[in-house]
């Protein structure tokens, strides 16, 4: 999982993190071990992800699509408009560099936080909506989304989804495409059952 004694670890995350990022990110902790207890998934690593799935947030947007190109991260047209998307590959590449991370599915769930996949593993699900669902946030419809989240992780992902695409709607935001990639083929999942 990672060499770091947890007193360490804590300290260089919130070096990196605003105290809001900070405490995000442990609600996001907290959440995600809650889920996996829930699911089944294994605690320390969704311990390891939520603390650290937001360790590339407080990276300027112009050193992320620096960053992106020491990676050999891809940058598409909209992540080139909105360089924040690019915090969670990036952030997977910082926590195996920093915070010694060599377990791949923990460096998956970090870098698939923010928009999700089309097929995710347990712990990518449970990061996905722990980031979306934790204590510290608030906005409509998420009373309801937690308490789907403990019922049926994939409907509340596709939930999930489908608030987001309705806030960026509203507020006429670039869509990216993944978003919508997620969303359908969790919507597919749900129609076949």
């Amino acid at each position: 999982m990672s060499c770091l004694k947890e007193a360490e670890l804590l300290a260089r995350l919130e070096k990196r993190l605003s105290p809001a990022r900070f405490e995000h990110s442990l609600g996001v902790r907290d959440t995600a071990m809650k889920l996996a207890i829930e699911y089944g998934a294994e605690v320390e690593k969704a311990r390891l992800a939520g603390l650290l799935h937001d360790c590339a947030k407080n990276i300027t947007n112009k050193n992320l699509l620096q960053k992106a190109k020491e990676f050999g991260i891809v940058i598409d047209e909209v992540m080139k408009l909105i360089p924040s998307l690019l915090h969670g590959p990036i952030g997977a590449e910082i926590a195996k560099k920093e915070f010694e991370i060599e377990d791949q599915a923990i460096l998956n769930a970090i870098k698939n936080h923010t928009l999700g996949a089309a097929e995710m593993t347990l712990l990518e699900k449970i990061i996905f909506l722990a980031d979306y669902i934790e204590p510290n946030r608030d906005c409509p419809g998420l009373k309801k989304l937690r308490k789907y989240a403990t019922k049926d992780l994939d409907l509340a992902i596709r939930m999930a989804c489908d608030q987001n695409l309705d806030y960026h709607l509203r507020k006429k935001i670039l869509i990216h495409p993944q978003t919508l990639i997620t969303r359908n083929a969790f919507l597919y999942r749900e129609e076949l059952k």
